[in-house]
């Protein structure tokens, strides 16, 4: 039991240091775009700077959490009694349902990131603060799901986190119209 704990904890750990990067990730995608507004002088020297940071980030923190957060969920899946036993319950399969749409928002992140380190910025601000929901979404839908195993519950908890989002972009919106009315 003790070595399915120490599995589990890294298997934690790693979690949320892989949100962290796919959460500053965006963010650094919400400034690159909003970079490329600037005059040219300030321009040059925002964006290089985002590049920079968006290398690091990308390559020493996001990618290799990734990596090792689904290392130790496999260990733990397949080579403890308990993660076989979960495999059979229909709450981890729903939960690996997310887990897959997490790693399909990690590569568009990553196809994102390939365009801005060329420069090559498609999307808006707006689009990235929208898109940094998705990883919200994900992670409260995981979150319930694990902590309550019951299809009902975690279904309220992932309705409350789509209306809460809801809710931030209508905030989101009402502060820009805000914002660009003072400007």
């Amino acid at each position: 039991m003790e070595i399915y704990n120490t599995i589990k904890a890294l298997h934690l750990i790693f979690v949320i240091t892989w949100f962290a990067g796919l959460f500053y990730i965006v963010r650094l995608f919400v400034y690159h775009a909003e970079a490329k507004q600037k005059e040219d002088v300030e321009q040059r020297i925002l964006v290089k700077q985002y590049q920079l940071m968006q290398y690091r980030l990308w390559y020493i923190i996001t990618w290799p959490s990734a990596i090792l957060a689904s290392f130790f969920a496999f260990w733990m899946l397949f080579f403890t009694p308990i993660g076989s036993a979960w495999l059979t319950m229909p709450w981890m399969h729903v939960k690996l349902t997310f887990v897959f749409l997490l790693y399909l928002y990690h590569l568009k992140c990553h196809q994102i990131f390939k365009q801005l380190q060329q420069d090559n910025v498609k999307h808006s601000s707006t689009f990235f603060r929208l898109w940094n929901e998705g990883a919200t979404l994900i992670l409260f839908s995981v979150v319930f799901l694990v902590i309550l195993k019951n299809a009902i519950n975690w279904v309220f908890g992932v309705l409350g986190i789509v209306l809460f989002s809801i809710l931030l972009m209508l905030g989101f919106k009402i502060y820009k119209k805000i914002r660009e009315k003072n400007e």
